[in-house]
């Protein structure tokens, strides 16, 4: 516990109001977004409010001396012994998912009512419906995202890295390779690639293949491939099923498949985002976006590694947005899309996102659903251009300036 780590502030200010609640408080997030060094920052937080060593116990179950603990009976032990006194605990559990039944012990203890308990682990097994049954409804669910821009300026300097003066520079080099916290400590763009792709394999492997009943291997890899090479893009169950009866002679139920996409969302490797009607004020059934965890499965995973700043922009924002507890939708109000409907405390924002509006076509092209919308609320045009447009109430923000600031809508 006495690791150096850098810590993620908005993440600690998200949970802190919660330290010393019998909630359970379950950290989610892709495998290898930093859910452990959170943890321990978490710690670091309490000791310097005043808590004391002793009344801090942390259990990480894929660490030497605790990997035999695979039993409910085991990991109450092991909790037990290093119970000393009768003082309020703080009981922090990494990976909890190696012991089977792991859900009875955690909730015996919290029902002792002198425990704060923390537990992170396998994202494919800790589901929302997994522990609102299993923990009775008593947690809180904290997810985690890999690194954003500024973040990953920030770990980039404490690390001792070279942080470049031009932001533009880091800001490509962030997009080509994501924001998996480890891929800082190399230098070489192949080790980060094959970084990167080993993280995915042990997802699969550890997350998905062991947990979930997956009949045919070589389609669901297809299908995640498809889905991983097509991020951004409008969707349905339909059109996928379509695209692999005719470009690759494989016929696959739209059952088998929405069960594929859901085991990829939970494995937190992608995420969905519903198409929702303006005018209507109705949810689009079928259709939806998905964007990724990180940009570093698309790129680790593809050998053109060129940049469709389309696509990519609309998941940096999108990400960060979600990470900001946003809740957002793909709009469309006729003929037209506006990129992301989001609402925080039935507040709403419009938001469009594109490279750059220095031509007039695209400049046309990205204001023209803000003209289709009557309702007043504030609409949010996102760019790299360092120049700004004002025009017609539209907020202009250089997308690079909003993140590493920690703006929000």
């Amino acid at each position: 516990m006495n690791q150096k780590v850098y810590t993620r502030q908005y993440y600690i200010d998200k949970i802190r109001g919660f330290y010393h609640s019998d909630l359970i408080k379950v950290v989610t997030g892709i495998r290898r977004s930093g859910k452990s060094f959170f943890l321990l920052s978490v710690m670091e937080d309490l000791k310097k409010s005043g808590v004391k060593e002793k009344d801090i116990i942390y259990l990480n179950l894929d660490r030497r001396g605790y990997r035999k603990i695979k039993t409910p009976d085991a990991l109450e032990e092991a909790i037990e012994k290093q119970i000393t006194d009768d003082d309020f605990k703080y009981l922090f559990i990494d990976e909890v998912q190696n012991v089977v039944g792991f859900e009875e012990v955690v909730n015996g203890f919290r029902e002792d009512g002198n425990l704060s308990i923390f537990i992170t682990g396998s994202n494919s097994y800790l589901l929302s419906g997994e522990l609102s049954t299993k923990l009775t409804g008593r947690y809180i669910e904290v997810e985690m995202f890999t690194l954003n821009f500024r973040e990953y300026l920030e770990m980039k300097a404490f690390l001792g890295k070279e942080v470049n003066a031009d932001k533009t520079t880091e800001f490509n080099e962030y997009l080509r390779f994501g924001g998996f916290p480890k891929t800082l400590e190399f230098d070489e763009a192949a080790d980060k690639d094959t970084y990167i792709a080993d993280v995915i394999k042990q997802i699969l492997e550890k997350d998905v293949i062991k947990h979930k009943k997956i009949r045919n291997r070589a389609v669901f890899d297809k299908v995640m491939t498809y889905v991983i090479n097509n991020f951004g893009a409008t969707v349905s169950l339909g059109s996928i099923a379509e695209y692999f009866d005719k470009q690759e002679n494989i016929k696959i139920r739209t059952e088998t498949l929405n069960n594929y996409l859901k085991i990829l969302e939970n494995a937190k490797i992608i995420y969905g985002c519903p198409r929702f009607d303006i005018k209507s004020k109705k949810s689009l059934r079928g259709e939806q976006k998905y964007y990724l965890a990180d940009l570093g499965i698309y790129f680790s995973r593809n050998v053109d590694t060129r940049i469709n700043y389309g696509p990519v922009l609309e998941n940096i924002v999108y990400t960060y947005l979600y990470a900001k507890n946003y809740k957002i939708s793909v709009g469309r109000i006729g003929k037209f899309e506006c990129d992301f409907i989001t609402r925080i405390n039935d507040e709403y924002r419009y938001v469009q996102v594109a490279m750059t509006i220095m031509s007039e076509n695209t400049e046309e092209r990205e204001y023209k659903p803000f003209t289709m919308i009557r309702d007043n609320y504030p609409k949010y045009l996102f760019t790299i251009d360092t120049l700004l447009q004002k025009r017609d109430g539209v907020i202009h923000k250089n997308i690079i300036n909003f993140i590493s600031e920690n703006e929000n809508l």
